[in-house]
Protein backbone atom coordinates (compact mmCIF):
# COMPACT_ATOMS: atom_id res chain seq x y z
CA UNK A 1 0.00 0.00 0.00
CA UNK A 2 0.90 3.86 -0.84
CA UNK A 3 -0.05 6.30 1.11
CA UNK A 4 -0.12 9.51 -0.45
CA UNK A 5 1.15 12.68 2.23
CA UNK A 6 1.09 15.56 -0.42
CA UNK A 7 -0.98 15.25 -3.91
CA UNK A 8 0.87 17.67 -5.97
CA UNK A 9 -0.27 19.76 -8.75
CA UNK A 10 -2.33 17.37 -11.09
CA UNK A 11 -1.56 13.21 -10.31
CA UNK A 12 -3.99 10.74 -11.72
CA UNK A 13 -3.92 6.86 -12.08
CA UNK A 14 -3.99 6.41 -15.55
CA UNK A 15 -3.74 3.64 -18.37
CA UNK A 16 -3.46 3.00 -22.23
CA UNK A 17 -6.55 4.55 -22.86
CA UNK A 18 -10.97 3.48 -22.53
CA UNK A 19 -11.44 2.62 -25.81
CA UNK A 20 -14.50 1.35 -27.88
CA UNK A 21 -17.03 3.54 -26.31
CA UNK A 22 -16.46 6.63 -28.21
CA UNK A 23 -19.53 5.93 -30.13
CA UNK A 24 -21.44 6.21 -26.64
CA UNK A 25 -19.97 9.73 -26.07
CA UNK A 26 -16.88 8.05 -23.54
CA UNK A 27 -13.65 9.68 -24.24
CA UNK A 28 -10.51 7.53 -24.82
CA UNK A 29 -8.50 9.13 -21.90
CA UNK A 30 -5.48 7.58 -20.93
CA UNK A 31 -1.56 8.57 -20.31
CA UNK A 32 -0.70 11.30 -22.16
CA UNK A 33 2.49 9.81 -22.86
CA UNK A 34 2.36 6.44 -23.59
CA UNK A 35 5.68 5.42 -24.86
CA UNK A 36 7.03 6.65 -21.14
CA UNK A 37 3.97 4.95 -19.60
CA UNK A 38 4.76 1.75 -21.26
CA UNK A 39 8.70 1.39 -20.49
CA UNK A 40 8.13 2.30 -16.89
CA UNK A 41 5.72 -0.52 -16.55
CA UNK A 42 8.47 -3.15 -18.19
CA UNK A 43 11.14 -1.78 -16.08
CA UNK A 44 9.20 -3.17 -12.87
CA UNK A 45 7.94 -6.40 -14.72
CA UNK A 46 4.44 -5.61 -15.72
CA UNK A 47 2.06 -5.67 -18.69
CA UNK A 48 2.25 -2.62 -20.59
CA UNK A 49 -1.65 -2.14 -20.33
CA UNK A 50 -1.49 -1.76 -16.41
CA UNK A 51 -1.91 1.53 -14.75
CA UNK A 52 0.63 3.91 -13.93
CA UNK A 53 0.68 7.00 -11.96
CA UNK A 54 0.69 10.29 -13.80
CA UNK A 55 2.50 13.07 -12.18
CA UNK A 56 2.41 17.10 -13.52
CA UNK A 57 4.85 19.05 -13.31
CA UNK A 58 4.90 19.86 -9.38
CA UNK A 59 4.72 16.13 -7.81
CA UNK A 60 3.18 14.18 -4.95
CA UNK A 61 5.24 13.00 -2.10
CA UNK A 62 4.38 9.13 -1.54
CA UNK A 63 5.38 7.04 1.34
CA UNK A 64 5.56 3.45 0.57
CA UNK A 65 4.29 1.38 3.88
CA UNK A 66 4.99 -2.17 2.24
CA UNK A 67 8.69 -3.01 0.14
CA UNK A 68 8.05 -1.89 -3.40
CA UNK A 69 9.82 -2.05 -6.36
CA UNK A 70 9.11 0.80 -8.85
CA UNK A 71 10.19 3.34 -11.66
CA UNK A 72 9.92 6.57 -12.33
CA UNK A 73 10.07 7.27 -16.70
CA UNK A 74 9.30 10.10 -18.75
CA UNK A 75 9.99 14.08 -17.37
CA UNK A 76 12.39 15.00 -15.18
CA UNK A 77 10.78 16.37 -11.89
CA UNK A 78 13.97 15.72 -9.67
CA UNK A 79 12.38 12.57 -7.91
CA UNK A 80 14.31 12.17 -4.38
CA UNK A 81 13.62 9.15 -1.88
CA UNK A 82 14.54 10.30 2.06
CA UNK A 83 16.12 13.32 0.50
CA UNK A 84 18.40 11.55 -2.13
CA UNK A 85 18.22 12.14 -5.62
CA UNK A 86 17.23 8.70 -7.55
CA UNK A 87 18.12 8.23 -11.25
CA UNK A 88 15.01 7.45 -14.11
CA UNK A 89 14.50 4.85 -16.43
CA UNK A 90 15.68 2.30 -13.90
CA UNK A 91 13.83 -0.21 -11.20
CA UNK A 92 14.07 0.92 -8.39
CA UNK A 93 13.80 -0.91 -4.63
CA UNK A 94 12.29 1.12 -2.15
CA UNK A 95 11.82 0.09 1.27
CA UNK A 96 8.62 0.05 4.05
CA UNK A 97 8.51 3.31 5.45
CA UNK A 98 10.45 5.49 2.57
CA UNK A 99 9.20 8.73 1.31
CA UNK A 100 9.33 9.16 -2.70
CA UNK A 101 9.00 13.42 -3.19
CA UNK A 102 9.72 15.19 -6.54
CA UNK A 103 11.54 18.23 -6.37
CA UNK A 104 12.19 21.10 -9.02
CA UNK A 105 11.37 19.97 -12.83
CA UNK A 106 14.35 19.87 -14.75
CA UNK A 107 13.23 18.87 -17.68
CA UNK A 108 9.56 18.09 -19.56
CA UNK A 109 6.32 18.05 -18.29
CA UNK A 110 5.17 14.65 -16.89
CA UNK A 111 6.63 11.70 -15.29
CA UNK A 112 5.23 7.90 -15.04
CA UNK A 113 5.22 5.94 -11.76
CA UNK A 114 5.06 2.44 -11.94
CA UNK A 115 4.78 -0.35 -9.37
CA UNK A 116 5.29 -3.77 -9.52
CA UNK A 117 1.78 -5.53 -9.94
CA UNK A 118 0.40 -2.36 -11.18
CA UNK A 119 -2.38 -0.24 -8.65
CA UNK A 120 -5.08 -1.49 -7.58
CA UNK A 121 -8.41 0.67 -8.87
CA UNK A 122 -11.37 -0.87 -10.41
CA UNK A 123 -11.75 -1.26 -14.43
CA UNK A 124 -14.72 1.09 -15.15
CA UNK A 125 -15.71 0.34 -19.60
CA UNK A 126 -12.03 -2.36 -19.58
CA UNK A 127 -9.73 0.52 -18.21
CA UNK A 128 -8.26 1.77 -14.94
CA UNK A 129 -7.80 5.67 -16.31
CA UNK A 130 -9.13 8.48 -15.13
CA UNK A 131 -11.91 10.54 -16.58
CA UNK A 132 -11.79 13.53 -14.88
CA UNK A 133 -14.96 15.36 -15.88
CA UNK A 134 -16.96 12.82 -15.65
CA UNK A 135 -15.49 11.58 -12.42
CA UNK A 136 -15.13 7.86 -13.52
CA UNK A 137 -11.81 5.62 -13.44
CA UNK A 138 -8.64 6.43 -11.64
CA UNK A 139 -8.82 6.33 -7.70
CA UNK A 140 -12.69 7.34 -7.45
CA UNK A 141 -12.70 9.31 -10.24
CA UNK A 142 -10.41 11.91 -9.45
CA UNK A 143 -6.81 13.63 -8.93
CA UNK A 144 -5.17 11.93 -5.89
CA UNK A 145 -5.28 13.91 -2.88
CA UNK A 146 -3.70 14.39 0.30
CA UNK A 147 -4.77 11.55 3.04
CA UNK A 148 -5.70 8.79 0.41
CA UNK A 149 -4.19 5.33 0.12
CA UNK A 150 -3.85 2.80 -2.99
CA UNK A 151 -3.64 -1.13 -2.83
CA UNK A 152 -1.05 -2.73 -4.95
CA UNK A 153 -1.77 -5.82 -7.13
CA UNK A 154 -0.02 -9.06 -6.75
CA UNK A 155 2.82 -9.16 -7.99
CA UNK A 156 4.37 -11.05 -11.41
CA UNK A 157 6.94 -13.54 -11.28
CA UNK A 158 9.49 -11.83 -13.32
CA UNK A 159 8.35 -8.76 -10.47
CA UNK A 160 8.78 -10.82 -7.53
CA UNK A 161 12.03 -12.39 -8.53
CA UNK A 162 13.82 -8.74 -9.65
CA UNK A 163 12.52 -7.65 -6.34
CA UNK A 164 13.71 -10.33 -4.25
CA UNK A 165 17.34 -9.55 -5.78
CA UNK A 166 17.24 -5.98 -4.91
CA UNK A 167 16.52 -6.45 -1.60
CA UNK A 168 18.98 -8.44 -0.61
CA UNK A 169 21.58 -6.58 -1.91
CA UNK A 170 19.93 -3.24 -0.35
CA UNK A 171 21.16 -3.89 3.10
CA UNK A 172 21.10 -1.39 5.72
CA UNK A 173 19.97 1.33 2.76
CA UNK A 174 16.56 2.74 1.76
CA UNK A 175 16.59 2.23 -1.90
CA UNK A 176 18.75 0.56 -4.65
CA UNK A 177 18.29 0.95 -8.19
CA UNK A 178 20.12 -1.34 -10.71
CA UNK A 179 23.10 -0.45 -12.18
CA UNK A 180 21.72 -0.77 -16.31
CA UNK A 181 19.20 1.36 -17.20
CA UNK A 182 17.17 2.18 -20.83
CA UNK A 183 19.32 3.85 -23.30
CA UNK A 184 18.46 7.67 -23.77
CA UNK A 185 17.17 7.15 -27.31
CA UNK A 186 13.94 6.37 -25.87
CA UNK A 187 13.68 9.24 -24.21
CA UNK A 188 10.48 11.51 -25.75
CA UNK A 189 11.64 14.28 -23.80
CA UNK A 190 12.77 17.59 -26.15
CA UNK A 191 13.25 21.15 -25.04
CA UNK A 192 11.02 23.74 -27.04
CA UNK A 193 11.12 25.05 -29.63
CA UNK A 194 11.97 21.68 -31.75
CA UNK A 195 10.19 20.35 -34.40
CA UNK A 196 7.42 18.38 -34.05
CA UNK A 197 6.56 16.13 -37.55
CA UNK A 198 2.69 16.54 -38.95
CA UNK A 199 0.54 14.98 -41.81
CA UNK A 200 -1.63 16.36 -44.06
CA UNK A 201 -4.84 16.47 -42.29
CA UNK A 202 -8.78 15.90 -43.96
CA UNK A 203 -9.32 19.73 -44.58
CA UNK A 204 -5.64 20.71 -45.39
CA UNK A 205 -6.71 21.59 -48.64
CA UNK A 206 -9.41 23.98 -47.51
CA UNK A 207 -6.81 26.54 -46.23
CA UNK A 208 -5.06 29.18 -47.98
CA UNK A 209 -1.40 28.41 -49.61
CA UNK A 210 -0.29 31.33 -46.73
CA UNK A 211 -1.89 29.40 -44.06
CA UNK A 212 -0.74 26.09 -45.59
CA UNK A 213 3.13 28.08 -45.42
CA UNK A 214 2.63 29.64 -42.23
CA UNK A 215 2.05 26.18 -40.58
CA UNK A 216 5.94 24.77 -40.84
CA UNK A 217 7.52 28.01 -41.38
CA UNK A 218 6.48 29.73 -38.16
CA UNK A 219 7.00 28.72 -34.76
CA UNK A 220 3.46 28.46 -32.23
CA UNK A 221 3.27 28.95 -28.12
CA UNK A 222 1.65 27.16 -26.28
CA UNK A 223 -1.45 28.79 -24.22
CA UNK A 224 -1.28 28.51 -20.61
CA UNK A 225 -5.18 27.71 -20.90
CA UNK A 226 -4.16 24.18 -22.46
CA UNK A 227 -4.55 21.39 -20.71
CA UNK A 228 -5.10 17.31 -20.89
CA UNK A 229 -7.97 17.79 -23.70
CA UNK A 230 -6.11 19.95 -25.77
CA UNK A 231 -2.48 22.54 -26.21
CA UNK A 232 -4.13 26.12 -27.58
CA UNK A 233 -1.23 27.49 -29.91
CA UNK A 234 -0.51 31.15 -30.08
CA UNK A 235 0.94 32.62 -33.53
CA UNK A 236 0.43 32.77 -36.78
CA UNK A 237 -3.56 32.44 -38.08
CA UNK A 238 -4.40 29.97 -39.97
CA UNK A 239 -7.11 30.68 -42.45
CA UNK A 240 -9.19 28.68 -44.60
CA UNK A 241 -10.05 29.89 -48.66
CA UNK A 242 -13.64 30.27 -47.32
CA UNK A 243 -15.91 29.67 -44.52
CA UNK A 244 -18.58 26.55 -44.76
CA UNK A 245 -20.16 24.82 -42.09
CA UNK A 246 -18.94 21.12 -41.42
CA UNK A 247 -20.34 18.07 -40.05
CA UNK A 248 -18.96 16.56 -36.96
CA UNK A 249 -16.19 13.97 -37.16
CA UNK A 250 -14.44 11.66 -35.42
CA UNK A 251 -11.27 12.82 -33.77
CA UNK A 252 -8.12 11.50 -32.62
CA UNK A 253 -4.98 11.85 -29.98
CA UNK A 254 -2.63 14.94 -31.92
CA UNK A 255 -5.35 16.01 -34.49
CA UNK A 256 -4.89 19.55 -35.14
CA UNK A 257 -8.30 21.45 -35.11
CA UNK A 258 -8.33 25.09 -36.65
CA UNK A 259 -11.47 27.21 -34.97
CA UNK A 260 -12.74 30.20 -36.98
CA UNK A 261 -10.27 32.61 -35.56
CA UNK A 262 -7.42 31.05 -36.81
CA UNK A 263 -5.40 29.66 -33.52
CA UNK A 264 -5.03 25.63 -34.00
CA UNK A 265 -5.45 23.39 -30.92
CA UNK A 266 -3.87 20.09 -30.52
CA UNK A 267 -6.26 17.44 -29.20
CA UNK A 268 -4.80 15.39 -26.35
CA UNK A 269 -5.70 12.14 -24.53
CA UNK A 270 -8.82 13.80 -23.12
CA UNK A 271 -9.90 15.25 -26.80
CA UNK A 272 -13.82 15.17 -27.39
CA UNK A 273 -15.12 12.43 -29.08
CA UNK A 274 -15.92 14.20 -32.03
CA UNK A 275 -14.99 17.08 -33.39
CA UNK A 276 -16.84 20.21 -35.96
CA UNK A 277 -13.48 22.39 -36.73
CA UNK A 278 -11.20 21.64 -39.84
CA UNK A 279 -8.79 19.35 -39.61
CA UNK A 280 -5.35 21.24 -40.83
CA UNK A 281 -3.22 18.26 -39.96
CA UNK A 282 -2.61 15.41 -37.95
CA UNK A 283 0.56 15.07 -35.26
CA UNK A 284 2.45 11.62 -36.17
CA UNK A 285 2.38 8.58 -34.00
CA UNK A 286 6.01 8.60 -33.06
CA UNK A 287 5.94 12.12 -31.68
CA UNK A 288 3.10 12.08 -29.88
CA UNK A 289 5.19 11.60 -26.27
CA UNK A 290 7.16 14.44 -27.35
CA UNK A 291 3.92 17.12 -27.35
CA UNK A 292 2.91 15.62 -24.16
CA UNK A 293 5.93 16.58 -22.64
CA UNK A 294 6.16 20.16 -23.66
CA UNK A 295 4.63 22.99 -21.33
CA UNK A 296 2.69 26.18 -21.33
CA UNK A 297 4.68 29.06 -22.53
CA UNK A 298 6.71 26.74 -24.46
CA UNK A 299 7.60 26.79 -28.67
CA UNK A 300 6.43 24.44 -31.21
CA UNK A 301 7.33 23.81 -34.68
CA UNK A 302 5.59 21.63 -37.46
CA UNK A 303 7.52 19.49 -39.80
CA UNK A 304 5.56 18.25 -43.23
CA UNK A 305 6.22 14.59 -43.79
CA UNK A 306 4.26 12.13 -45.89
CA UNK A 307 1.78 9.70 -44.60
CA UNK A 308 4.37 6.83 -45.81
CA UNK A 309 7.24 8.16 -44.06
CA UNK A 310 5.07 8.79 -40.62
CA UNK A 311 4.72 4.85 -41.17
CA UNK A 312 8.08 4.10 -41.22
CA UNK A 313 9.12 6.04 -38.36
CA UNK A 314 6.06 4.34 -36.38
CA UNK A 315 7.03 0.49 -37.37
CA UNK A 316 10.93 1.54 -36.66
CA UNK A 317 10.16 2.72 -33.33
CA UNK A 318 7.78 -0.48 -32.39
CA UNK A 319 11.05 -2.97 -33.21
CA UNK A 320 13.06 -0.84 -31.23
CA UNK A 321 10.77 -0.74 -28.17
CA UNK A 322 9.86 -4.62 -29.00
CA UNK A 323 13.90 -5.08 -28.75
CA UNK A 324 13.54 -3.20 -25.93
CA UNK A 325 11.09 -5.49 -24.20
CA UNK A 326 13.51 -8.43 -24.81
CA UNK A 327 16.54 -6.72 -23.36
CA UNK A 328 14.82 -6.34 -20.02
CA UNK A 329 13.00 -9.54 -20.01
CA UNK A 330 16.59 -11.02 -20.34
CA UNK A 331 18.11 -8.62 -17.42
CA UNK A 332 14.89 -9.66 -15.50
CA UNK A 333 15.58 -13.38 -15.65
Amino acid sequence: MIHIVKAGLLTTIQDLGRYGYQKHGVIASGVMDSESHRIANLLVGNSPDLATMEITLMGPVIEFQDNALISICGGNLSPMINGDSVPMWRPIFIKKGSELRFGNPKQGFRSYLAIAGGFDVPLIMESRSTYLRAEIGGYQGRALEKGDELNINHLSEVSARLLERLEQACGKRSHLTTKWFVASEFTPVIQSGETIRIIEGREYGQFTKESQKALTAEDFQIDSKSDRMGYRLNGPQLKRKKQVDMVSEAVAFGTIQVPAEGNPIVLLADRQTTGGYPKIAQVVSIDLPKVAQMKPGERIRFEMISLEKAQQLYLERERALDQLTRGLAFKMR
